[in-house]
């Protein structure tokens, strides 16, 4: 039950969250966010289905495809007639270099062929995943104006500088916000690495975790600075 990531609960982690958004921040950029990160967790689960389910129609196509280029290689090589006669070893060379690259050919050709739905679920992976990690950079933009220095100092603010209507506390609670965001977004990503294993899309996952843990530490120092300014 503790050794998965489960989907529903994450689910509903983050409507909770985008109702408390909404409650103080009605308004705001960030619940926008909120309800688009919703929009991809429901996308997700028909992903993590589709890429959980094995393509028979495209397994037995490859199969087809597989078994009929054997046949074609049997059959040209029943019709290889031998023949008493003096063979030079240049000869034998260049009929077993040939041999060779026909065969790493060949092995190839199987090759693409069977690791052709690996890389179509891989390529809509990283699809879903580009648009986490898209998520995570605007979390980013939303927090960074948010300068927690500058609380209550709109006399020095100019023609170009953002709004700060905030008051420290409504700082903190936006913050925390988006140190919550960015966490349920390293969640989505790595429920797609829990169901498809593999070493690509488990790299895809670690460097978006690591790009919302490093997001959320910016805005941790961030509070850290609210806390200290109180004290």
């Amino acid at each position: 039950m503790y050794r998965d990531i489960d989907f529903i609960r994450v689910g509903n982690t983050l409507a909770r969250l985008k109702n408390r958004v909404e409650e103080r921040f009605p308004e705001s950029g960030l619940l926008n966010v909120c309800k688009e990160l919703i929009k991809i967790t429901n996308e997700t689960e028909p992903n993590l289905a589709l890429i959980s389910k094995p393509n028979y129609w495209l397994r037995g196509g490859v199969a087809l495809v597989v078994s009929i280029g054997i046949m074609f290689i049997t059959y040209g090589l029943s019709l290889f007639e031998v023949t008493e006669t003096k063979t030079t070893f240049s000869e034998i060379i260049q009929v077993a270099e040939s041999g060779v690259n026909d065969l790493m050919l060949i092995g190839l050709a199987i090759f693409f062929l069977t690791s052709l739905e690996t890389r179509i679920k891989r390529a809509k992976i990283i699809e879903s995943l580009n648009e986490l990690r898209a998520i995570a950079h605007i979390v980013d933009m939303h927090q960074l104006t948010k300068d927690p220095t500058e609380v209550g100092e709109s006399n020095h603010n100019t023609a170009s500088s953002p709004k700060r209507h905030l008051s420290s506390y409504e700082l903190k609670r936006y913050l925390d916000y988006c140190s919550e965001i960015l966490a349920i977004i390293g969640k989505i990503a790595a429920l797609y690495a829990q169901h498809f294993p593999d070493a690509t899309i488990i790299s895809s996952v670690n460097e978006i975790e690591s790009l919302t843990s490093g997001i959320s530490r910016k805005t941790w120092q961030k509070i850290m600075i609210l806390q200290q300014s109180k004290a």
